[in-house]
């Protein structure tokens, strides 16, 4: 890839022994809407805070917009624009005194300020909110001024880290559709960290999706569902699993088989075919079928096929994990 916006090579962080972000290398294209995609503590922010210089790598490189970031900080940051998980507003002055102040932490002239405000005020579409106190904003106009002050200094490459995080679904869209037009606008590129999967779906030419601190795949998400081949039944089932999936994997249509919390997730071609056969061996076998569900594969399923499970058990056994990890360190502290 010639001249990427950004590329990254080995890189790990480790906090108190623990690891993360392990070993991860990518690249992305100048121009590129790029997801990082994985349950809450993937290492998705870490990575963004990384590549952003908010954090230092423990080990391996990363270049963006062409410069070091552990060399070349201030480089970096006058290339970059970052919307941050939390929100990082200040909620006593109005939308048009934050995109001011932010403005000048740039050293844009009075002239600039004013034409620079102007434009990005009109792309989030709030040019009549701009003299009400932040305090008084809806979540929804939150994100869009933030996504506006990332703007305000011309960055060749955008991190927002889940920028449509506890919005309502028809403000995510509005969301959605603000990041697009940014990116045909200016043509900047944006690295987009999300454990929604039609959002990355949906925004993303490309996808990496993380799970424990690595990158466990990485493709345009078309390819990463062209990667189970084919359609995916779903059958939720009351008897003995394993002598149903051992029938199971005698067929040859049959291309893989994924068990959790009592759903068999089948791939195979033509599913809606198949069902009738799937339905006679469950009852050979003298077990009961619930439910049945078809559809086409989703990232989701790209998901459960690359790690063995869903993104939402992947996050809770993470949320465990995390307070283990606190308890451990509170009887320490004792």
């Amino acid at each position: 890839m010639a001249n990427p916006a950004i590329s990254v090579n080995k890189l790990t962080k480790k906090f108190n022994g623990f690891t993360a972000v392990d070993d991860i290398t990518l690249s992305v294209k100048k121009g590129e809407i790029f997801g990082l995609l994985g349950p809450n503590g993937a290492g998705k922010t870490t990575t963004i805070n990384m590549l952003s210089t908010l954090l230092k790598p423990t080990s391996g490189t990363a270049l963006v917009h062409g410069f070091d970031i552990t060399k070349q900080k201030n480089d970096v940051r006058k290339n970059i624009g970052l919307v941050f998980q939390e929100p990082a507003l200040d909620h006593k002055l109005t939308g048009k005194e934050n995109l001011e102040f932010h403005s000048m932490m740039y050293g844009l002239g009075r002239e600039e300020r004013k034409k620079r405000i102007a434009h990005v005020i009109s792309l989030v579409e709030l040019e009549d909110k701009m003299d009400v106190l932040v305090e008084n904003y809806s979540g929804g106009m939150k994100r869009r001024l933030e996504i506006a002050r990332g703007l305000i200094h011309k960055p060749g490459v955008l991190f927002l880290d889940e920028p449509t995080l506890g919005l309502d679904a028809q403000t995510r869209r509005h969301i959605w559709e603000y990041i697009r037009k940014l990116n045909s606008d200016f043509s900047v590129t944006i690295i987009l960290t999300t454990h929604y999967m039609e959002e990355a779906d949906y925004l993303c030419k490309r996808i990496a999706i993380m799970d424990a601190g690595k990158i466990v795949a990485i493709d345009a998400p078309e390819k990463l569902k062209g990667v189970l081949g084919g359609d995916v039944v779903s059958l939720d089932i009351d008897g003995q699993k394993e002598t149903y999936i051992k029938n199971l994997k005698n067929l040859k249509y049959v291309k893989s088989i994924k068990s959790l919390n009592g759903i068999l997730y089948l791939t195979m071609d033509k599913g809606e075919t198949k069902i009738p056969e799937l339905m006679r061996i469950a009852d050979k076998a003298n077990i009961s079928i619930r439910s049945v569900n078809l559809r086409k594969p989703s990232l989701e399923d790209v998901f459960l096929h690359f790690t063995g499970k869903t993104i939402r058990d992947s996050e809770a056994g993470t949320h465990e994990k995390n307070r283990r990890r606190m308890m451990m360190h509170r009887k320490r502290g004792r």
